[in-house]
């Protein structure tokens, strides 16, 4: 049997016996290393939620560019919408009412893929909403391109079945943009420069210098020349397939009736005949008897960016030469 040990107590100034029995060495044991692993808990969980390991910087800094790209995608959708928009309003107001093509309507172009559910597998994914609000996007902006591509493959059709129709009809301007002074008016509800009250414009008015020429804007025939009351001296021509011009408030008329004409031949000269106020061209577009808007028959002539600024001109203007 092991003798009993002593420690003095520098407390008590009394010697006092040491346990050394299994019992009380393991509960010291436990109480050590309980002590030992509650620390380290502690300092574990404070490391986790106040510092990041390398990794999760690694993955922080990976998010963040995420980001950063998906805003640059994001800007980038939105400049293709905008070119894509223009194509598809040049479409329908420009190539197909050439060919008298129906325009495609909004909702069949932008019409949505199978519902909500083609994007449920993406919802399970980090950052799902903006995995959906991209892949919407895109498959938005590929039907809309897959639509147009249907759409120009139709007008290639068309004018290929109408080449001569396409020589015919009403294509270009009748005055070169060298010789323009400014487009004064355009289609629709304009002040009349004698009365000064609101007055319907059937044409569009190209203010130019007394004696600049003026050409046929399509093949066609002379069907009437002369004096007409307000006008003052015209010219009309019959393009055939419903369509004809007017070339109105001319200082000379170069063409007689019956006289066949090609797209691009002067016919005239500027003036100031008539009801005018300025030496400009009323010009008219006529599908089947009917005024409609010359802006949409330039086509042949003008760049993208000479037709967005004559429509720009053409649309500020409210006051007209006649």
């Amino acid at each position: 049997m092991a003798k009993p040990k002593f420690h003095f107590n520098p407390v008590t100034l009394m010697y006092e016996r040491v346990d050394n029995s299994f019992r009380h060495w393991f509960r010291q044991f436990l109480i050590h290393f309980l002590s030992s692993i509650s620390l380290g808990l502690l300092f574990f969980i404070a490391f986790l939620f106040l510092f990041n390991s390398p990794k999760e910087k690694q993955l922080i800094k990976e998010n963040k560019a995420l980001k950063a790209q998906y805003n640059v995608l994001n800007k980038r959708f939105d400049i293709m919408q905008e070119v894509l928009t223009d194509i598809e309003q040049r479409d329908n107001n420009m190539y197909r009412v050439i060919y008298q093509a129906d325009p495609i309507d909004h909702s069949t172009r932008t019409a949505a893929y199978g519902g909500a559910d083609r994007y449920k597998n993406l919802m399970n994914m980090s950052d799902s909403e903006v995995m959906v609000d991209i892949t919407q996007k895109l498959d938005i902006l590929a039907k809309q391109l897959y639509i147009q591509s249907l759409s120009f493959d139709e007008i290639v059709n068309l004018a290929k079945t109408n080449e001569d129709k396409l020589k015919h009809v009403p294509a270009i301007q009748p005055i070169l943009n060298k010789d323009l002074t400014r487009t004064a008016g355009g289609f629709g509800m304009r002040i009349d420069p004698v009365y000064g009250v609101p007055k319907f414009h059937a044409g569009m008015d190209f203010s130019a210098p007394t004696g600049t020429d003026i050409f046929a804007t399509g093949n066609g025939i002379v069907t009437s020349t002369g004096w007409r009351q307000g006008y003052g001296n015209t010219i009309v021509i019959n393009h055939g397939y419903d369509y004809e011009t007017l070339y109105a408030h001319l200082h000379r008329i170069l063409v007689r009736e019956g006289t066949k004409v090609t797209r691009g031949d002067v016919i005239g000269l500027v003036g100031n005949t008539g009801k005018s106020t300025g030496p400009h061209l009323h010009y008219e577009v006529l599908y089947r008897g009917r005024a409609v808007d010359p802006r949409n028959y330039y086509f042949m002539d003008l760049s993208p960016e000479e037709y967005d600024a004559m429509i720009q001109i053409s649309s500020n203007y409210g006051q007209v030469f006649d």
